[in-house]
């Protein structure tokens, strides 16, 4: 007579499936446990030692008395701070950097929007266009804004020889010598070198939208203008933000277009912060790094409002 353990052994019976070949669990579930971070390690190992470490640096070099020789003298707390807040030139700087991010980004999202529209469109030599907006992205920018101060060179620039020549000006003109002439040429190279990444970050934000949207739009007898301010500004509000916020930390941040053009001169009238922070370096390097540490506190509070508006954004949609 047969034991009940032994019926699993009659003829006919299923056999029991073989356990599956692998790690055993233990191993399996610290492979799991590590998850994606095997892949990710790179990409942390790059962050901590090109973003947090100079960061600590920079906030650690801020608190102590260094010389122009580079020579550590020791803490000095808050000292450098103080040093730079009460510097007499500070107010027209912070002033003249928040209108020149201001009026900078704001002329660069007004006709980055134009061109991109226009570009949406069919026309003939649209490619051709396309690949001229390029050409201030591809040059680069510092090489640009020697450029333009060789064009506007008081002795030698083409475009006191073209005014002259048309009429327009008795004499040459020094357009970069002071603050009030340089500032709107400032703004200009500014916006032309900006204008080809936010044209073709809107470019591609329309061709996004459908083109049943508009056609439901012109079925329901909505005008060119209702469409545009009622559809496509809508519709094109991620890659607006885009633009808009790498746009304010890259302006924020530019120092070529400023260095290469004016070196911030005369007497710091056309030094943005970053600028200014460069041009401290060779009184205090500890005052530069307090600049520094200024900076990277207000980057962090516009990705801050960034993230803030995209969570808006995504909960409205």
């Amino acid at each position: 007579m047969s034991s009940p353990s032994s019926t699993d052994a009659r003829p006919g019976a299923p056999a029991r499936p073989a356990p599956p070949a692998g790690p055993s669990p233990r191993r399996r579930s610290l492979f799991e446990r590590l998850g994606p971070l095997p892949w990710l390690t790179p990409a942390i190992v790059l962050i901590l030692g090109v973003v947090v470490w100079p960061v600590i640096e920079m906030v650690t070099t801020s608190l102590r008395k260094i010389d122009t020789t580079g020579t550590d003298h020791g803490p000095a707390g808050l000292i450098k701070y103080h040093k730079l807040f009460s510097d007499p030139r500070l107010p027209a700087v912070l002033t003249w950097t928040a209108v020149w991010t201001v009026v900078v980004v704001g002329l660069t999202m007004l006709i980055s929007l134009a061109l991109a529209q226009l570009f949406n469109q069919n026309f003939p030599g649209r490619r051709v266009t396309r690949w001229a907006l390029i050409a201030p992205w591809a040059a680069s920018v510092l090489m640009t804004a020697i450029g333009f101060r060789w064009m506007l060179d008081q002795v030698a620039g083409v475009f006191n020889r073209l005014l002259l020549d048309l009429g327009l000006i008795d004499h040459a003109q020094a357009w970069l010598g002071d603050a009030t002439h340089a500032k709107p040429w400032l703004v200009l190279v500014a916006v032309f070198v900006s204008l080809p990444f936010t044209t073709y970050t809107l470019l591609a934000g329309l061709q996004t939208i459908p083109a049943e949207v508009y056609e439901a739009a012109r079925v329901d007898g909505a005008t060119p203008w209702q469409t545009y301010r009622k559809v496509t500004l809508p519709l094109l509000r991620p890659a607006f933000l885009v633009g808009l916020v790498i746009n304010l930390i890259n302006v924020f941040n530019s120092f070529p277009v400023i260095w290469g053009m004016t070196q911030g001169g005369p007497n710091a009238d056309t030094a943005t912060t970053t600028v200014f922070m460069y041009m401290l370096r060779g009184y205090d390097v500890a005052e530069s790094a307090a600049m520094s540490v200024v900076n990277f506190v207000v980057v962090i509070l516009m990705v801050i409002v960034f993230l803030k508006v995209s969570r808006w954004n995504g909960e409205e949609s």
